[in-house]
C-alpha cells in the first residue's frame, strides 16, 4: 500500500448509498473494503472501483461476522482510517399495529445493533494501529430527526444513530477518532425508487416526490472522509432540494 493511500470499509456496499460512496471513495485514492450480505453486487462494485478493491461478505447483525471484516481489512491493508457505517433495511410501511415483532427485530438488529457492533470494531482497531486514530461516519437519514407515516421501526433505529453517534464522538476523542453522520433524503436508489410513483403523506395524502442523484451522496461522503482528524463534520444533511421535509411538508 502506498504512504499516501488510506483504507475505508464501506458496509451495505453493493447497491444504492454504499456503492456511491464505495465508488466516490475509490476514485478518490482510497483502497475499499466492501461489505454486505450477498456477494454478487459486491463484485459488481469491486469491477467498477478497480482492483484495489476488497470484497468481504458480512453480515452487521452478526458479531463474528463484523470481527472478520475487519481482520480481513487488516490482514489485506494493514489498518483502517475510515468507517462508512452504511448498512441498513427497513420494514413494510405498515400500520405500526401491523408490525410483527420479527420485523420489528430485523430493522433493530441490522440498524441499530449492527452499526454499533461495526463502531466497536472500528474502535478496537484504530485506537491500537501506528498513526493511531481514523473516522467513522454513521448513515442516519434524516429519518434520524423526521419520521415518514408508518415507519416506527425504521425511525426508532435512526433516532437512535444519532444517540451512537454523540457517544461514539465523545468516546473516540481519547483515541482521535473522528465521528459523524450524513442525513440523506431521497437519493435516487432502488429502495427510494417508489418516490418517484407517490408515497403517503403526513395529511394522508400520497405525492410524487422529488430525487436527486445518488452519486451526490458520495461526493459528500468523500468530503467528510478527506477531511483532516482535527476536524470533524458531526451531522450532514444532503436531500433533494424540493423534497417535503422542513416546515409542514
Amino acid at each position: 500500500m502506498g504512504s499516501n493511500e488510506k483504507v475505508a470499509i464501506v458496509t451495505g456496499a453493493g447497491t444504492g448509498i454504499g456503492k456511491a460512496a464505495a465508488l466516490a471513495l475509490a476514485a478518490g485514492g482510497w483502497r475499499v473494503v466492501l461489505a454486505g450480505r450477498r456477494p454478487e453486487p459486491l463484485e459488481e462494485v469491486k469491477a467498477a472501483a478497480g482492483s484495489g478493491a476488497l470484497v468481504v461478505p458480512t453480515n452487521v447483525a452478526d458479531a463474528a461476522s463484523v470481527a472478520a471484516l475487519f481482520d480481513a481489512a487488516v490482514k489485506a491493508h494493514g489498518r483502517v482510517d475510515l468507517l462508512f457505517n452504511n448498512a441498513g433495511v427497513n420494514a413494510p410501511g405498515i400500520p405500526l399495529e401491523d408490525l410483527t415483532l420479527e420485523q420489528w427485530k430485523n430493522v433493530v438488529d441490522i440498524n441499530l445493533t449492527g452499526m454499533f457492533l461495526c463502531i466497536q470494531q472500528a474502535f478496537r482497531v484504530m485506537k491500537s494501529q501506528t498513526p493511531r486514530g481514523g473516522r467513522i461516519i454513521n448513515n442516519g437519514s434524516i429519518s434520524a430527526t423526521t419520521p415518514r407515516p408508518n415507519s416506527i421501526a425504521y425511525t426508532s433505529t435512526k433516532h437512535a444513530v444519532q444517540g451512537l453517534t454523540k457517544a461514539a464522538s465523545l468516546d473516540g476523542r481519547k483515541y482521535d477518532i473522528a465521528v459523524g453522520q450524513i442525513d440523506v433524503g431521497n437519493a435516487g436508489t432502488e429502495m427510494a425508487m417508489r418516490m418517484a410513483k407517490g408515497v403517503p403523506q403526513a395529511n394522508g395524502e400520497i405525492a410524487v416526490e422529488p430525487l436527486m442523484d445518488v452519486n451526490i451522496v458520495g461526493q459528500s461522503v468523500l468530503y467528510m472522509a478527506n477531511l483532516p482528524l482535527e476536524a470533524n463534520v458531526m451531522f450532514h444533511t444532503v436531500m433533494a432540494t424540493k423534497m417535503p421535509f422542513a416546515g409542514r411538508g
